[in-house]
């Protein structure tokens, strides 16, 4: 089969799906992935063919507003990639459109060509009363008159379109089909949610081979990392306190991230036993790792259980203040702020290593993680949606 995947250019969107990429291309299939041409080395190591886009979202940390303004900024990129999809797959016609949920276009592609699509999710979905429980939210919204231009507008290119799902909510939320790449454990009101429609596989992750190595110190006893992800990660202050809470911490290895806007030299002296980086192949570290400090990203947070690591989570912005929540629920992580002192920091850290509950549930979610997810079991969902 030709399968077209359609998503954004951020690592959150992209990362969770391309092992599913390189399976379907390893049984055969023709697959193309429409996004940025920043995207053309990893699309093209897996084996697919790039359909170049010209996203128009920010970069990195150029996310200024608040809700309204960055739904505003995925509803204008949407309705501009639809031509632009258009254009690159006219004469070049899919057996069946997979979309990342901020490459909803595809679906309304589809529906004009009469090409079955399937919505891929890296985060959770919604569950049945998920609109109801998400009317008083969407209500206050719509009173303010940004919010009620962006509805307006949404609703408006739908019936264009000719969608026959004309609610914004819920074209976004009820796929005909959906390929959920997160773990059960972490979708809210699991029990809730349709099963004819959606279908949990994650988490997927692959060896990553193409993001370096990493290798761990033959008198590390044990191992902390550190990272704030890919996104929100100007944050010296809380590097610092990190730095002066896990100096000299006995036993420990710490390895920091700190991302591209902060300077190392900001952070002081620096002691032998805390390595610091720009970025680090995080997946290869958390295999080797022994606890988890981390911005509770959906990406981020999968890895931690998938890797059996008990986790310090700073949420800041999206889901990531739910997946907190949920990872504290399921005890295998506490909650911090980024504004933790440095000696708060190392006191909540050790009652989190010392705590035999945390590492108890966070072996056995690795276990049913390890027993029942995995790329292949996607791609054969993926097949069956094309059928």
């Amino acid at each position: 089969m030709h399968i077209a995947m359609v998503s954004i250019p951020f690592p959150g969107h992209v990362n969770p799906s391309i092992e599913v990429i390189r399976e379907l291309v390893a049984r055969g299939h023709r697959v193309t992935y429409a996004n940025d041409p920043s995207w053309t080395d990893a699309v093209e190591s897996v084996g697919a063919e790039l359909k170049p886009y010209r996203s128009g979202l920010p970069v990195g940390d150029d996310w200024d507003g608040d809700v309204i303004d960055h739904l505003t900024l995925f509803l204008d990129d949407a309705i501009a990639m639809l031509p632009q999809l258009r254009a690159a797959y006219e004469n070049d016609r899919p057996d069946l459109f997979l979309y990342d949920i901020a490459g909803a276009p595809a679906r309304l592609l589809g529906g004009q060509w009469g090409i079955p699509s399937m919505q891929v999710s890296p985060t959770f979905v919604a569950w049945e009363g998920y609109q109801e429980e998400m009317a008083a939210m969407i209500e206050q919204m719509r009173a303010d008159p940004r919010g009620a231009a962006y509805y307006e507008r949404f609703e408006r290119w739908l019936v264009e379109e000719k969608s026959p799902v004309t609610d914004s909510a819920a074209f976004q939320g009820r796929p005909d089909r959906g390929l959920v790449l997160i773990p059960r454990v972490m979708q809210p009101f699991a029990d809730r949610v349709d099963e004819t429609v959606f279908s949990f596989a994650g988490p997927i992750l692959g060896d990553r081979d193409d993001q370096g190595d990493w290798t761990r110190p033959a008198d590390a006893e044990k191992v902390l990392l550190v990272s704030l992800g890919s996104t929100f990660t100007d944050h010296p202050e809380f590097y610092r306190h990190c730095v002066e809470a896990f100096a000299g911490l006995p036993g420990w290895h710490v390895v920091l991230q700190i991302g591209k806007h902060v300077d190392a030299s900001v952070l002081g002296a620096v002691p032998a036993n805390v390595e610091v980086h720009h970025w680090v192949p995080q997946l290869r570290i958390l295999r080797q790792a022994d606890a988890f400090v981390t911005h509770g990203g959906m990406g981020g947070s999968v890895e931690g259980l998938y890797c059996g690591t008990p986790m310090l989570v700073a949420p800041q912005a999206a889901d990531q203040f739910g997946n907190a929540d949920r990872l504290v629920e399921l005890g295998v992580a506490r909650k911090i702020d980024t504004a933790i002192s440095a000696a708060d920091l190392r006191e909540t850290f050790e009652k989190l290593i010392n705590d035999p509950g945390v590492r108890r549930a966070s072996a056995e979610i690795s276990r049913e993680l390890r027993a029942g997810s995995g790329a292949g079991y996607a791609a054969t969902l993926i097949e069956n949606a094309a059928a």
